[in-house]
């Protein structure tokens, strides 16, 4: 169950995002980088269990931010596989038109969208850096419905497996309060960069999951996802005994019905027109083999953003494709550029 947390608190730096990225451990992901031309303004991680290989959460060259978080309402269960949500993300920072409110634009057209709304739950969000960022669900049915942020300094907002407005998650309210609490010491102690990121790296590593006994499974953890920001390995035996679980079933939230990260990050590459249907069933067929086994918390990401518009991208991998750990720092990517607009 991912979380995203967003933050303006710090006096230093105008925009703050971090995102625990929680999946089945042996679905191919690559990390961070530039990505290939025609895309190669982007900055992110890419699915490598689909061949249209998206993201997640992503960054470009002049500035275009977007991150997702996905659930299932119980009403758009049939809506399910009709089209890629990752694909929305894509479609963002892909996306070629420019004008002077790009970014409200799109959501315009989002909220405009049919297509957008045939798709299994989510919340995106997107924007530039240095400016107000819109946080969209594909359920809000106009503009009064869609909440910006990053408006002003002081902020920190969170986002996981539910509606935005669901206040109910510990995880969410764990972070946005722990995440304040790292700026403060931050700024009192004088630090630097690097401290910075170590503090909010701790903040990502806050694991309040209980021990279940046993070879618990992932299904076995569901009722708790909701309260531990980070998942640590879990799920390497079913029910049955059977080494690795059977995918893991929806978690119960107030109104809906989250399901975890694996399906949101079936993504498909978009361009314009903002909202692409995926590949047809048969060209982009998903290898059902990742969506089992080992899960938990396996890519962690921190994008810091100053005034002037420097960017620092910073990418923690935790576990191999084998579900083997990464000892500490030899999974780490690093990644600084000026915004160009």
């Amino acid at each position: 169950m991912c979380i995203a947390l967003v933050s303006t608190a710090h006096p230093d730096y105008s925009l703050i995002i971090i995102n625990n990225r929680d999946e089945y451990l042996r679905r191919p992901t690559a990390a961070a980088e530039f990505w290939p031309v025609p895309n190669s303004h982007i900055l992110g991680g890419r699915d490598l269990a689909r061949k249209t290989q998206g993201t997640w959460m992503g960054i470009t060259r002049a500035g275009k931010v977007a991150v997702l978080t996905n659930y299932r309402e119980s009403t758009s269960d049939a809506a399910v596989g009709q089209q890629s949500r990752g694909a929305i993300v894509n479609s963002w920072l892909t996306r070629t038109k420019a004008d002077a409110d790009a970014t409200k634009t799109y959501v315009e057209e989002m909220v405009a969208s049919p297509t957008a709304r045939n798709v299994g739950g989510f919340s995106l969000v997107c924007g530039y850096v240095n400016e107000p960022l819109a946080i969209v669900s594909n359920r809000s049915s106009t503009m009064d419905q869609i909440t910006w942020i990053a408006e002003k300094k002081g902020q920190t907002k969170g986002l996981s497996n539910t509606v935005f407005d669901d206040r109910s998650w510990p995880k969410i309210l764990d972070g946005e309060r722990l995440v304040g609490e790292a700026v403060k010491k931050h700024v009192e102690e004088g630090e630097g960069e690097e401290e910075l990121i170590e503090r909010l790296l701790d903040v990502l590593n806050t694991n309040s999951l209980p021990e279940l006994k046993g070879d618990a499974t992932a299904e076995d953890y569901l009722p708790y996802f909701r309260q531990s920001i980070f998942i640590p390995l879990i799920g390497t035996r079913d029910n049955t005994g059977s080494k690795y679980p059977a995918a893991a079933a929806e978690i119960l939230a107030p109104g809906s019905t989250p399901s975890v990260c694996a399906e949101g990050h079936s993504n498909g590459v978009a361009s314009d027109p903002a909202f692409v249907k995926e590949a047809e069933p048969g060209n982009d067929v998903i290898d059902q083999s990742y969506l089992h086994g080992p899960y938990g918390t396996q890519k962690q990401t921190i994008i810091l953003v100053t005034t002037e518009g420097r960017v620092r991208y910073f990418e923690r991998t935790l576990y191999d494709q084998e579900a083997k750990a990464v000892p500490t720092g030899q999974g780490d990517r690093s990644f600084e550029f000026k915004v160009a607009r």
